[in-house]
This record gives C-alpha cells, sequence and structure tokens, in this order.
C-alpha cells in the first residue's frame, strides 16, 4: 500500500472515531480480574506537521470480582506510532546502581537517566494475616539490556518493611502499525512468593516524548488510539485494552 493510501486509511479511521467521546480510563474483566487502564497526553493541541514536546502517562489498576489474589507476570505497554521516544544523549543508569537502593540514593546514583516517574501498590502477604496493602514510589530511568534500550522503573517502599526492586521494560521501536513504540517487562518472580501487584502508574517526562497531530485541514479534532496495554497473569489469562484520546491539529 503507497503511502498515500496508507494516510488516507488513517485519516478515514479517524473520521469514523471523532464521534467517541473521550472517556478518563477503560475497564475490562476477564475470569473475575478487572483491569483499570486510564492514558492521557499532554498537551492535546499538536501541530499537523512535525512534533512537538509531549508528556504520556499511563496507569493500571488491578481489582477482582471475590478475594483471589491474582500474579501480574507481564505487562506490555504501546504507544501510538504519532508519539516518538528519543533518549539520544541521555545518560545510562546501570541496574547496579539502584538495586537495591532507597528512591533518595537511586535519585543520587542516577538523576541524570531520570526520564519519568509515578507510583506502584501491591498487596503483600504475611503468614496467619490479611493482605497488607503497600505503596511505593515509582521512579523511571534510561537504561539498557544487553546493549538494548530499555527503561528501568525502580520501586521502593517503606511498609511492611523495606523493599526496593527494578522492573526492566525493553524499549522496542516500529515503523508500521497505529503503534509504533512499545514498553514489555516481566516481573521479577519474588513478587508472586509475597507481593501481589494492584497498581502501576507511570508518567514519562515531555523532555524525551514528542508527537503531533497529522490531520487534513478540515478537521478541528480527531481520535486516535493513544495506548494498547496488555496485562499478562499466572495461569495464562492476559487482558488487552485500546485507550482512544483526541488531539487538536493546530498550523
Amino acid at each position: 500500500m503507497s503511502r498515500a493510501k496508507k494516510a488516507t486509511a488513517l485519516f478515514a479511521a479517524l473520521a469514523l472515531l471523532a464521534g467517541i467521546p473521550t472517556a478518563s480510563a477503560e475497564l475490562a474483566q476477564r475470569q473475575g480480574v478487572r483491569i483499570k487502564v486510564s492514558a492521557a497526553i499532554a498537551p492535546t493541541r499538536l501541530p499537523r506537521k512535525g512534533t512537538v514536546p509531549v508528556a504520556v502517562s499511563v496507569g493500571g489498576q488491578i481489582s477482582t470480582t471475590d478475594r483471589s489474589l491474582p500474579q501480574l507476570k507481564a505487562m506490555k505497554i504501546q504507544i501510538n506510532s504519532n508519539g516518538v521516544i528519543d533518549l539520544k544523549g541521555i545518560p545510562r543508569c546501570r541496574i547496579g546502581h539502584i538495586d537495591p537502593s532507597t528512591t533518595e540514593e537511586a535519585l543520587a546514583l542516577c538523576g541524570d537517566s531520570l526520564i519519568g516517574e509515578g507510583s506502584f501498590s501491591a498487596d503483600v502477604l504475611l503468614p496467619e494475616q490479611s493482605p497488607f496493602p503497600s505503596h511505593g514510589k515509582l521512579l523511571a530511568f534510561n537504561g539498557t539490556i544487553g546493549r538494548r534500550p530499555a527503561i528501568f522503573a525502580h520501586v521502593y517502599g517503606t511498609q511492611p518493611l523495606a523493599t526496593s526492586y527494578v522492573f526492566a521494560f525493553r524499549l522496542r521501536h516500529r515503523r508500521q502499525g497505529p503503534f509504533g513504540t512499545t514498553l514489555e517487562a516481566s516481573f521479577p518472580r519474588a513478587t508472586g512468593d509475597w507481593g501481589y501487584i494492584t497498581g502501576i502508574d507511570l508518567k514519562l517526562n515531555k523532555r524525551f516524548i514528542r508527537a503531533g497531530c497529522p490531520a487534513p485541514r478540515s478537521f478541528e479534532k480527531v481520535a486516535f488510539p493513544l495506548v494498547r496495554t496488555t496485562f499478562a497473569f499466572a495461569g495464562g489469562l492476559q487482558i488487552p485494552t485500546t485507550l482512544t484520546r483526541t488531539c487538536e491539529p493546530r498550523g
């Protein structure tokens, strides 16, 4: 398919989506496991041609319809192809510097590599007790895994005891399709022994992401698939979601 035909097909899809209201979150449920995924882009007014810096935030909350504790094993985040993560020139953090470490220690050692931040929550199982809710700060650092780009998500919590760990999101880019950037992580086996992830929120700094709103001049606002996520749990359960957002083309 030629570039012109691809653009025509894209704008036709955007036109169909333009009438869909933009929700703040998407709720999906399978086998009693619920995922509430939220995503946002700021600013939403973007150039028709070229790109400008934008901040992208993605969050997922996990709950159940019963008292079961689903074990999150992997997570995939795919970002719209009109947004590009550019980490060239950003220092790379070494995972050994921040694992283990407190939030303050991680910032002291890899502050120049910081590209985003957020929060993390989990239910911690203690012997003969009900699940204990734990919350922590999440810091995102630029890094590599075997020479391939990655984002290290450093988590530190103090309850029920001080604990830190690092989730490595592998970063991949593709030039075709609606989603151009993929972040994918497998979670440490340790979290399945005592901790059950219930929420992750991550906001990537606008210094490192650029995006545009390439729509014809007749469009004042268009809807587009901003983020597609997939949560994979123990036992093979997978829950995918796609969040649609709107942008206002300028210029």
